[in-house]
């Protein structure tokens, strides 16, 4: 192909469209023709500030006033600066075959507008696997800031691919495209490559206006194309819209025409915008480091989640109480406190779990103490909790006081012995001020930060045998801007470009830019300061109680699901919240954290009786459910609320704790085979487009679909069903659905769950805690297809132990139903599941009245059967342990 370098394989004939793109610049006149580029097209030629038409033409580049747009005093739009067509940065050379996939060197064409430009950089395509491939740029003279995620090591080149790849030459371009059929993924010819010491930017076209991903920010399901910009730099910010928040995760998910999908992620954990436009493109900037990509060929969107987890490592798996009930709030100011409140949940009777405490337990706010007033018999309340089957979490922040006289306060003074503090220019312990007051930030990529956060955790641990740890203000939060002696003024400080923070600066709202890490200046390592606590944290409780961690974090970074989970921040009690926290539990089990929950009924702010009402019953189908509320404001236990709500609340509660067994064996599947948990409707519909900007509704697996109420004063809620038949979890009614919204009855004390059918889901009776429930007699759920067909599992351990998947130390049990039979099959038996029984299965959609019911072929006398439902209900006292057949004919 002319101006291609090599002989990289063309694009299929189905592609031909592109071979207009892949014409080298020289061919192409520069001039008017060149800026006749459809607004929508359009990619700034201003990135790091606003230009006049002769700054802009100095650049080469078009100039065109129109409408709004980023000019001056104008807001989202086209550019009115913007690169013509075939503007030249980069051209390919030397394109060679490697034994993984190419290789070959980019030279600089023409002079950057940009400090520190990179005249060489090398590319490096690798064809891991059929459905993945990597490229990176990197500048082969000086070695830059790498993030050091462990990532799987490929040797070889793929076989055969799902893709081709394409090279244009001048001026450089890498185009991505299926084999079959020729749909283009990604095209970087759209615009020029940058690469300079303090900025990097990339363009591609994108096949769709679907594009998913992109956290953490409060947003749709679906991103708006239309000119918007989206920040990644870890944050300490309430969350509002259009704002940079906890999390960074470089990662978007594209659906195509026809249902197909593809993935891709930067590795790149610099400050950075992505901006994506209507034509419809999206472009990287990026502050630092290198352009290490990747591309997940799907071709459908569980595929996709699963190439992406295969990168960043599959999910931990919680222990069983994890995903019971876990009951918080910033005001238990006391021990007496504390227990009547677990007192109050027993007496009203709520399951409860894992209660905590927020800051209150602290003396002077300082992690690893507890005030011996109001705390005074701190380690003997845990104790007592314990013995009553809950569990005890409490906050730690990474802050570290300061302040405090030498030789009086262990963490800091050890601290400062083993040289774990972040550094400040002059190379001593940054400070900055948090919670305690002036506080030091330990280094989690030092590994003897690790060491000596085992040491602390290990100590506080034998006074207080607490079960998980809660890290918060991890972003890492600072109450003073960059420290309290300012940050030098340098270039890390100011870089030539600032993506949009909030606060303007990178050391808004957090620590010195410039300081000093063990791996890097904090520059490159900020979006990964709460992963690598979570590491540290995961690892010391491992060591430390031997047991799964449990570690909740606020801060994320892509790769956190390996570790811990993530609970969305400072939401406010209001239904907006209540809205967003559906596709920000959706886009976390997309990013590889399953374990996701919204502080229930929220956190600033009053509540309301109704929003807590529906806001519980969302929250019973979070993957982690936590009610977490602020000092100050209107009490949110359950109990707090009048009979009617209460009893509503109870419900949903008592519905979750019935179905943990089929929760907890949807995380192994996530844990094990990196599948997600919450999942969105296009998920398990990808050729329903109908499906694919469904954000007010959530499925658990394949095979539950919750429909809640979000908003104030309605009784009835409009959900979509795709084409199938959806049976009501309480067996009550039956939708026939050909791909289309329903309308459903809402009233306050309830929530709308549909069983899919062809799924059979695994329960147990509910009780006050896990400890108790897992004791208790199971039931199966068995929604039959037309043609009576049905399967599900269960994954069973003893619910706490450290890899029980790993070393086999557990039991599986498929069920099948077919020709009016359910059996199930022992995949793998271990000993956890002695003593229990099945008690029930509920058969759904059996089309006539059956004669008889045998169990192991022995005559079940009192089961039941409605024909206006189509539900047969078989009792049965049958060993989960051993295998078993019901039929009914």
């Amino acid at each position: 192909m002319p101006g291609t370098a090599g002989a990289m394989p063309g694009p299929p004939l189905a592609a031909a469209a592109l071979l207009a793109l892949l014409v080298p610049a020289a061919a192409r006149s520069p001039g008017a023709a060149g800026c006749e580029v459809p607004p929508g097209g359009r990619f700034d030629c201003g990135p790091e500030r606003l230009l006049s038409r002769a700054g802009c033409e100095a650049r080469g580049c078009c100039y065109e006033p129109a409408g709004p747009g980023p000019g001056p005093g104008s807001g989202p739009g086209p550019p009115w600066c913007f690169f013509p067509r075939g503007y030249r940065s980069y051209r390919a050379e030397n394109l060679t075959a490697t034994a993984s996939g190419y290789t070959a060197g980019l030279r600089r064409v023409a002079a950057s507008f940009l400090p520190g430009e990179v005249g060489s950089l090398r590319l490096d395509v690798a064809m891991e696997t059929p459905a993945r491939l990597r490229f990176t740029l990197r500048d082969p003279a000086r070695q830059r800031y790498e993030v050091p995620l462990a990532t799987p090591r490929v040797s070889g080149r793929a076989a055969s691919t799902l893709y081709g790849v394409q090279v244009n030459q001048d001026p450089f371009g890498l185009v991505v495209y299926r084999q079959r059929g020729g749909q283009v993924l990604l095209n970087t010819t759209v615009a020029p490559l940058f690469f300079a010491d303090q900025f990097l930017q990339i363009s591609t076209s994108l096949p769709s206006h679907f594009i998913s991903g992109l956290g953490e920010h409060l947003t749709p399901l679906v991103l708006d194309t239309a000119w918007t910009r989206v920040t990644l730099w870890n944050r300490d910010m309430a969350p509002v819209p259009q704002v940079n928040l906890y999390g960074s995760h470089p990662f978007y998910l594209g659906m195509e025409d026809g249902g197909s999908a593809h993935g891709v992620f930067l590795l790149n954990s610099n400050a950075m915008d992505v901006l994506l436009q209507p034509s419809p493109a999206l472009t990287w900037r990026t502050t630092g480091g290198i352009l290490d990509f990747y591309v997940f060929l799907g071709p459908d969107p569980k595929s996709v989640v699963r190439q992406y987890l295969d990168v960043i490592g599959f999910p931990f798996m919680p222990p069983y109480w994890g995903l019971g009930f876990h009951l918080c709030r910033w005001g238990y100011s006391s021990t007496d406190i504390t227990r009547q409140v677990v007192a109050n949940m027993t007496a009203a009777r709520f399951p409860l779990d894992v209660q905590w405490n927020d800051l209150d337990y602290m003396d002077a706010k300082r992690d690893f103490t507890f005030n011996e007033k109001s705390f005074k018999d701190y380690p003997e309340m845990v104790r007592d909790f314990h013995r009553s089957g809950l569990r005890y979490i409490m906050i730690v922040d990474p802050g570290i006081s300061s302040s405090g006289p030498p030789g009086t306060y262990k963490p800091y003074d050890e601290g400062l012995k083993r040289g774990v503090f972040i550094r400040n220019a002059t190379g001593q312990p940054l400070i900055g001020k948090v919670w305690p007051g002036p506080t030091a930030f330990p280094d989690f990529t030092n590994p003897e930060t690790h060491e000596w956060w085992h040491d602390m955790v290990k100590d506080f641990h034998d006074q207080v045998p607490f079960d998980g740890m809660w890290i918060d203000m991890n972003e890492p939060s600072n109450f003073v801007e960059g420290s309290q002696d300012g940050c030098p003024n340098n270039s890390l400080e100011q870089p030539p470009y600032v993506p949009g923070v909030f606060g303007g600066r990178l050391r808004a709202g957090t620590i010195c830019a410039s300081s000093q890490q063990y791996l890097s200046s904090h520059y490159n390592l900020h979006s990964l300061y709460g992963l690598t606590e979570a590491i540290a944290s995961h690892d010391a409780l491992l060591r430390v109680r031997g047991k799964r961690p449990f570690v909740i974090s606020r801060s994320t970074f892509a790769g956190h699901g390996r570790y811990a989970g993530h609970w969305t921040g400072d939401v406010s009690s209001d239904w907006e919240q209540l809205y967003y926290s559906v596709p920000e539990v959706l886009l976390f089990n997309l990013f590889g954290v399953p374990l996701v929950g919204a502080d229930i009924c929220g956190f600033v702010g009053d509540t309301s009786e109704e929003l807590c009402v529906r806001w519980t019953q969302l929250g019973a189908f979070y993957p982690f459910m936590r009610n977490h509320n602020d000092h100050g404001t209107r009490p949110q236990e359950p109990y707090a609320f009048n009979p009617a709500a209460q009893a509503a609340m109870r419900n949903a509660l008592r519905l979750r704790y019935s179905l943990l067994p089929f929760l907890y064996t949807l995380f192994h599947r996530a844990h094990s085979a990196g599948e997600t948990v919450a999942r969105p409707l296009f998920l398990e519909f990808p050729k329903d487009p109908n499906t694919w900007a469904v954000d007010r509704q959530l499925m658990w697996g394949g095979g539950l679909l919750i429909t809640p109420v979000l908003e104030a004063g309605k009784t009835k809620v409009s959900g979509y069903f795709p084409a199938g038949t959806w049976y009501s979890l309480a067996g009550d009614s039956t939708i026939h659905s050909k791909g289309q919204w329903i309308l459903l009855p809402a009233p306050l004390d309830t929530i709308n769950v549909h069983v899919r059918a062809g799924h059979i889901l695994p329960l147990q009776e509910p009780a006050f805690s896990t400890a108790e429930s897992r004791k208790k007699g199971m039931a199966l759920v068995v929604a039959l297809t037309p043609d009576g067909f049905a399967r599900g599992d269960l994954f069973w351990d003893d619910g706490e132990s450290w890899q029980t998947f790993e070393k086999g130390d557990y039991t599986e049990i498929l069920f099948l139903a077919t020709h009016g039979a359910v059996l199930s099959q022992l995949l793998r038996v271990g000993a956890h599941l002695d003593g229990v029984l099945l008690e029930a299965v509920t058969v759904l959609g059996v089309t006539s009245p059956p004669r008889q019911v045998l169990a192991n072929g022995a005559l079940v006398g009192d089961f039941s059967y409605r024909s206006d439902t189509q539900v047969l209900r078989v009792p049965v006292s049958l060993p989960m342990w051993e295998q078993f057949v019901i039929t009914w004919s």
